[in-house]
């Protein structure tokens, strides 16, 4: 168990305990986005020790939060994933994500970044009432690095979901400016002509990204525009 207790009889209080502890939020958000091995846990939380990794392991396994497994075959590998439970804690994730975005920017010198976060955080801002019934294509990219998403618009809101399915139009951009295309502080072609970004396909149906989001919180996060 944690090591942080709180003298109280109340619920928050408990979920403080487990959740609280310095790493563990982040943990769970890799945890949210897949199984992962340990190894690949660590490379995702720069700064945290094997040791203390650990810990924070065992303790939330044996809260019932997390639980370790083996992948099947050809893999073969040892992983960590949310239980149930686990993964019952998502939309409290969600509302941190959004109330969290206001203090996103500007971006702090030596921050690491990793393009897969950004289904979380997209998610957050995506709305839960009908839109659009279209399939658009992102790739995030970051220096080397980029992940695929399709977001999905339908009668019942969006939804992100990892890799490119059935996209007849992608945009290709960096994080911060993905953000300002959706809160539509920059618009796709200045966008293009700055060379921030990168549309293949129909360019009719990405400029229609926007509307799958929800304006009143697509505005806490999104970056000013140089």
């Amino acid at each position: 168990m944690s090591n942080l207790h709180y003298p109280q009889f109340c619920a928050l209080a408990r979920a403080a305990e487990i959740i609280g502890e310095r790493w563990t939020l982040l943990i769970i958000r890799e945890l949210l986005l897949g199984p992962k091995r340990f190894g690949d846990l660590l490379d995702h939380l720069d700064g945290m020790s094997p040791t203390l990794l650990t810990t924070r392991l065992t303790a939330l396994t044996e809260c019932n939060v997390v639980r370790r497994t083996a992948l099947p075959p050809p893999v073969n590998a040892q992983v960590y994933e949310l239980t149930e439970i686990g993964r019952e804690i998502q939309p409290a994730i969600r509302e941190l994500i959004r109330w969290g975005g206001r203090f996103l920017f500007p971006p702090v010198p030596g921050d690491t970044f990793e393009p897969d976060w950004v289904l979380l955080g997209l998610d957050a801002i995506a709305k839960r009432s009908p839109v659009p019934e279209i399939n658009v294509g992102l790739v995030v990219t970051h220096g080397k690095k980029s992940a695929g998403f399709t977001v999905a618009g339908s009668s019942v809101g969006t939804t992100i979901q990892r890799g490119l399915t059935d996209c007849k139009g992608t945009l290709e951009a960096p994080f911060d400016a993905v953000l300002q295309i959706v809160g539509m502080s920059v618009s796709l072609q200045d966008a293009i002509e700055a060379k921030r970004a990168r549309v293949t396909g129909a360019m009719a149906l990405v400029r229609k990204l926007p509307l799958l989001f929800d304006p009143a919180d697509r505005r806490r996060i999104t970056p000013a525009a140089n």
